[in-house]
């Protein structure tokens, strides 16, 4: 019996890649990170009314 490997399965795809198939996630990602984007900014403003509230 010799000293074989034993049998792998291929790891590439068997199809072509879908174009649409991450068009969802992407959409996704693109409303949290705007979401974020206006959290962080509404943050800043926040401090900015609360520094100047209590140093005016």
């Amino acid at each position: 019996m010799p000293n074989r490997p034993p049998p792998y399965f291929p790891q590439e795809q068997l199809s072509p890649p879908d174009p649409k198939r991450y068009r969802a996630f992407k959409i996704a990602v693109a409303i949290f990170a705007f979401l974020l984007i206006l959290l962080i900014i509404g943050a800043g403003v926040a401090i900015y009314y609360l520094l100047t509230w209590l140093f005016a």
